[in-house]
């Protein structure tokens, strides 16, 4: 259709205003849409953006708080602080293109010979719970690297060094089982409730007195805020709140006693362990541990060396405490537990009489005494003085056929075989206390090679066979029938004390139980000890003979598959009323009467500030 040239103009003027029309629109619209989004931010928002923007002119410094120092019971410092440099690094001076990122990072890692992977996992730990704060990646750093990083801080603008405080050992190696170890707080245990308020590079007790009593000596970090300009460079501070250290421990232990503990086992140059508790109350007075270790490395970066030499030597095992974690046949120490179940179970008087030739049979095996002794008609006290073996294997035989047959393996579990003793240190094995039960379903399962017999009675009688205990088990066993039967709950912790030394928390124990036991039969149990101890024929008479404190005592000499024989020694002192027992160990030690009994009354001389006189008609001892 043809159309005038009048015609088509108007219909192009038309078609140019639509276009118009359509592109006004949306600019109105666009207009529109920036507007509301000007007026949310400003009136809507605008409160949390300018919380936002002054967030972004201030930081937060988090400063850790000294931990509290742990004393002995006379107020000496076994564990104090003091202050170390640290290489931080600033998250807010790195660069922001990752790979230039990772390029600073690795460079100041080189600065302490720190793996580039090994910087980024610290970075990434750290970063995720605390954005802003500065990282720390290594402690007790030189003057050389502070000397430096002040030469070259253009090349190092994100890092720096800092004051911090490490723990500080200044007796040594002293009582270290006991005190434990710090270490930074891991990304498991952030989660858990007691550690809510850490953040990471916070430290916390991981094993001893550190880590039981940790929420005492950790204090509570303080918090520096700092204004800083559009390239995150401080231009004042704004405020502070001080960090506040943590409350002082003082333990239940002697250090002079400790250090006589821990020089009668390293004297014995071999692998064991010892316990001085108070028989009335469970204070432990000291604990140790042979081999042991110097805590003070444990507050560095540890060599795979250090590592090899510490968890994983599996005969010297240095950082195990053998006072509460290792397990061993007791011997004839065992013999108190074994008197007090035959005498409350009915199977045996005071007064009874049985006759010792030599042997024992059961079933056509054969037990004899050690070194094929005999002692003719016994009670029970000259049986504990001269540790007749027949006598024991005996009881264990009678009460395996009386009743359920399980009198020794229920009064050893109530004098506290097999079970925790309560003490409050992490890592504290119950032991083995071998029944029928637990046996015959080994056995089902192809861990034995027999069922539950008869035998095994009459060994566990003279703490051998399967039985597996550790020296402060047998010290509240024996203290537990010198104190009338209270089992005393050990413990380390005496008192906590803020910085001025004022007394916050007493720290006293409740006893785990009560059992019953009729004082005449402790009363003889005891004095069979004392005549072992201090009686001509006793079996560490020719020890403790001399000794000027009346002492009642009894050795233990057991065999350990795989080992030599295990030294035992358990004493109570003084005799009639003891106040402390002292129960020591060790391994592949020979007689009771060799090793333990020796180191024992080096330990009680000390205590009481005794020498023993030599004993000149003392015989050889048998056990």
């Amino acid at each position: 259709m043809y159309l005038r040239a009048d015609d088509r103009r108007a219909q192009a003027g038309t078609g140019f205003a639509l276009r118009i029309a359509t592109l006004g629109g949306l600019a109105l619209i666009l207009f529109g849409v920036v507007f509301f989004r000007l007026w949310q931010m400003q009136v809507l928002s605008g409160e949390e953006y300018l919380a936002e923007a002054n967030d972004n002119r201030t930081r937060e410094i988090r400063v850790g708080a000294p931990r509290g120092d742990i004393l002995d019971a006379g107020g000496k410092v076994l564990v104090g602080n003091r202050t170390s440099l640290a290489l931080q690094v600033n998250p807010q001076k790195l660069p922001a293109d990752p790979t230039a990122r990772r390029a600073r990072l690795a460079r100041i890692g080189r600065l302490v010979d720190m793996p580039p992977r090994r910087v980024r996992r610290i970075m990434h730990s750290e970063l995720r719970a605390a954005p802003n704060a500065p990282v720390t990646l290594r402690r007790d750093v030189d003057h050389d690297l502070v000397y430096y990083l002040q030469e070259h801080k253009a090349e190092f603008p994100a890092a720096g060094v800092q004051r911090v405080f490490v723990r500080r050992y200044p007796r040594g190696t002293l009582a270290a089982h006991l005190v434990g170890s710090v270490g930074e707080i891991d990304e498991d245990q952030l989660g858990e409730r007691r550690y809510s308020r850490l953040e990471p590079g916070d430290e916390i007790g991981r094993d001893g007195v550190e880590h039981t009593y940790d929420s005492f000596l950790r204090g509570r970090a303080g918090m520096t805020r700092i204004q800083v300009d559009s390239l995150g460079r401080p231009k004042g501070q704004l405020s502070e709140i001080p960090p506040a250290p943590g409350n002082s421990l003082r333990l239940t232990i002697d250090s002079e006693l400790q250090a006589a503990g821990e020089g009668a086992l390293s004297g014995a140059g071999l692998p064991g362990a010892f316990v001085a508790m108070n028989v009335r109350d469970g204070s432990i007075l000291a604990m140790g541990s042979n081999p042991t270790f110097d805590p003070s490395i444990l507050t560095k970066p540890l060599t795979q060396a250090q590592v090899n030499d510490l968890y994983r030597d599996p005969v010297a095992a240095p950082i195990i405490n053998r006072a509460i974690a290792a397990g061993y046949p007791t011997g004839s120490t065992y013999k108190l537990i074994t008197a007090v179940a035959a005498l409350e179970s009915g199977v045996l008087t005071p007064t009874e009489a049985i006759y010792d030739d030599g042997l024992f049979v059961l079933g056509g095996v054969e037990f004899r005494n050690a070194g094929d002794a005999a002692y003719g008609s016994l009670t029970l006290q000259p049986a504990l003085q001269f540790s007749s073996d027949v006598f024991f294997y005996t009881l264990g035989d009678r009460m395996s056929q009386a009743g359920d047959g399980l009198a020794l393996q229920r009064w050893s579990r109530k004098l506290g075989i097999g079970r925790e003793t309560g003490i409050d240190l992490p890592g504290e094995e119950a032991g083995l206390l071998p029944t029928p039960a637990w046996r015959n379903e080994l056995f089902r399962e192809g861990g034995a090679d027999r069922p539950w017999s008869g035998g095994d009675n009459v060994n566990f009688s003279v703490g051998q066979g399967d039985l597996q205990a550790h020296p402060l088990q047998m010290a509240v066993a024996y203290a537990t029938v010198a104190n009338g039967g209270t089992v005393v709950r050990p413990h380390l912790g005496l008192q906590v004390e803020d910085a001025a030394g004022r007394v916050v928390r007493e720290i006293d124990p409740r006893p785990m139980r009560q059992v019953s036991i009729d004082p005449a039969w402790s009363d003889v149990i005891l004095a069979g000890l004392h005549d072992a101890a201090q009686s001509t024929g006793g079996t560490s008479y020719g020890v403790f003979g001399g000794f000027p404190v009346p002492v009642a005592g009894k050795t233990g000499t057991a065999e350990r598959f795989g080992h030599g024989d295990q030294s035992w020694y358990v004493a109570l002192a003084p005799y009639p009323d003891p106040e402390v027992v002292v129960a020591a160990t060790f391994e592949e030690g020979g007689f009771g009467a060799d090793t333990a009994a020796p180191a024992v009354a080096q330990i009680l001389s000390e205590y009481f500030d005794e020498e023993a006189k030599p004993v000149e008609d003392a015989a050889a001892p048998i056990e």
